[in-house]
């Protein structure tokens, strides 16, 4: 088990409910949090003013270049990113039908290559210091298909595949490469519905929160031995 006092941890996506709990938790341990937003700046700000050590960036990750020059731009500010936590995703519910090329191809961008990206950037400073986390946000939706579409199933089941390979290459760096994948957590935007609806469907009786995924993504990270895993989070929905 480990804290993260001194170390730089990048959070993307921090101004959604899992991002900015996973950063607060993070700053708790000492972690000198970067805290990424795409567009809706005000939350992020308003976190960042409340962590001990904390540094605001913005970068829209859909595009090519953005997410190594947010890596660089944290690198050059804070130091090498130690810790990097990629809760960002984009998806919105479409049909078969619905989701054509340009559709599929612009949330495989952010919710696949972008965490590509920034991994094979960070990777660099991890190897040369000889610590690194690495944690992507999936979803149940990549490993049953899910209700939301197929494009974002599919960017989501990417991520463990990606998982896997960075992990069984890292591990002899000091370095875990891990996924999680929560299923209907509130406060997200990101639910497919109305919450007691879907609560119906949850044997636990509700849908998730953020400081649940917060809760084991901050396990995941401490921990050490664990690598290559992709770890569901679904109130019992799932069972693997």
């Amino acid at each position: 088990m480990t804290r993260f006092e001194g170390r730089v941890a990048l959070v993307t996506g921090a101004s959604g409910g899992i991002g900015g709990r996973i950063a607060e938790r993070l700053a708790g341990e000492g972690a000198i949090v970067a805290l990424h937003y795409a567009t809706n700046e005000p939350p992020v700000r308003e976190l960042a003013a409340a962590l001990p050590q904390a540094a605001v960036f913005q970068a829209d990750l859909g595009g090519v270049e953005a997410p190594e020059r947010l890596v660089d731009e944290v690198a050059a500010q804070l130091g090498p990113i130690e810790v990097l936590v990629a809760t960002h995703g984009v998806g919105k519910v479409a049909t078969l039908h619905e989701v054509d090329a340009g559709a599929f191809d612009a949330v495989v961008a952010v919710n696949l290559r972008a965490p590509y990206l920034l991994a094979r950037r960070s990777l660099r400073g991890m190897v040369e210091g000889g610590f690194g986390r690495i944690l992507f946000m999936s979803s149940i939706a990549g490993l049953t298909g899910g209700i939301i579409g197929p494009h974002y199933a599919a960017s989501k089941a990417g991520l463990h595949g990606l998982t896997h390979y960075l992990a069984s290459r890292m591990a002899q760096h000091g370095i875990t490469v891990n996924a999680l994948a929560p299923a209907l957590i509130e406060d997200t935007g990101m639910l497919p519905g109305d919450p007691g609806e879907l609560a119906r469907k949850i044997p636990v009786g509700r849908v998730g929160r953020p400081e649940e995924v917060a809760d084991m993504a901050m396990a995941m990270l401490r921990n050490g031995y664990m690598t290559n895993q992709v770890v569901g989070l679904d109130g019992g929905m799932y069972p693997s």
